[in-house]
């Protein structure tokens, strides 16, 4: 027998304010045709004042729990994905496990920008794996609201705010590819990309915030180019084909480049979930935000196989092969 993790619930959260980008064209010089043939951006959600990272990284918890059905207590492991900590340190996971009333295991934050929940997937599925834990909390959440030049009409249009979670549960089964649960991850990175696509500020560097700056032109080509390459990988590590997959969740940054993966894999874009209209870019929430909303309104069910990939800042890149 085979100890693999098992997606067991998804949960969601957005913030109520629902900027459009008609909103945005009062305060930027951009407009809803720009954007929207550009990035297929139609609008996004902003958190409010007094909404902090951990806040909406809560709410997606408590939902994805309800959801497996599970109480908190039940909870041995929480890896929370974020750019945009509520503070430097101590790390955002551990308000949450706070909050929760969780008070053993382990809590911790991991950062790879847009990668972060592949990231944190592959991490918390390591724990389980070995045995170091049997339930755990993955959480993206992000409120990049907060590190946008709301001057630069390339960056800030295109970014919102929220966060989505799953709970991984340890099972076993045969070890083959029907079974339930996390079947591969694969993981990447290339730190000579680094100032295409960060922020100019942190605590070591600047001692302030800063805020987000890059390159567009050279961040899509790198990333049609990185993602169908990592997906390839995840099906030749199982011995699938792109014709297995019943459903590719990506990254949500750019319909561009969503429908440039998918063209590269010959993949129809039915089987593409796209969320990215109405949520933009939630960088390391925006894959379990759409995860969670194509699993609710029932199109991925039990037993599909479902590909997620991402790729984000620095640059890093991943993909994960599920079958949920």
């Amino acid at each position: 027998m085979v100890r693999r993790s098992r997606i067991t619930g998804c949960g969601s959260y957005l913030p109520q304010n629902v900027v459009t980008n008609q909103d945005l064209a009062q305060r930027v010089d951009t407009s809803d045709d720009w954007i929207t043939q550009r990035t297929g951006i139609r609008s996004r959600h902003l958190a409010g004042p007094n909404e902090k990272t951990s806040d909406l990284a809560l709410e997606a918890a408590r939902r994805a729990l309800d959801h497996a059905g599970i109480t908190a207590d039940q909870v041995d492991l929480i890896v929370l994905a974020t750019a945009t900590p509520d503070h430097t340190f101590p790390a955002t996971a551990t308000k949450v496990q706070a909050e929760l009333g969780i008070t053993r295991g382990v809590a911790f934050d991991i950062q790879a920008v847009c990668s972060g929940f592949i990231f944190g997937l592959a991490t918390a599925d390591n724990f389980l794996r070995l045995g170091q834990a049997k339930t755990a909390l993955v959480i993206g959440a992000e409120t990049f609201s907060r590190i946008l030049d709301w001057e630069d009409r390339t960056t800030c249009v295109l970014f919102g705010d929220g966060a989505g979670a799953v709970v991984l549960q340890a099972d076993e089964g045969e070890g083959t590819s029907a079974d339930r649960g996390v079947l591969s991850t694969h993981l990447h990175s290339d730190g000579r990309h680094y100032e295409l696509l960060w922020v100019d500020g942190g605590p070591s560097a600047t001692q302030s915030t800063g805020h987000l700056r890059m390159t567009g032109q050279e961040v899509f080509r790198h990333a049609v180019t990185r993602l169908s390459e990592v997906v390839t990988e995840a099906l030749e590590a199982n011995n699938l084909t792109a014709s297995d997959i019943d459903w590719l969740v990506p990254h949500q940054a750019n319909k561009r480049i969503i429908e440039g993966t998918a063209r590269k894999l010959k993949l129809s874009t039915d089987k593409v979930i796209m969320t990215v209209d109405h949520h933009g870019n939630t960088s390391a929430a925006s894959i379990p935000l759409a995860l969670a909303e194509a699993v609710h309104d029932g199109r991925i069910k039990q037993g599909d196989l479902v590909l997620l990939e991402a790729m984000g800042g620095g640059f890093t890149w991943g993909s994960a092969l599920v079958r949920m």
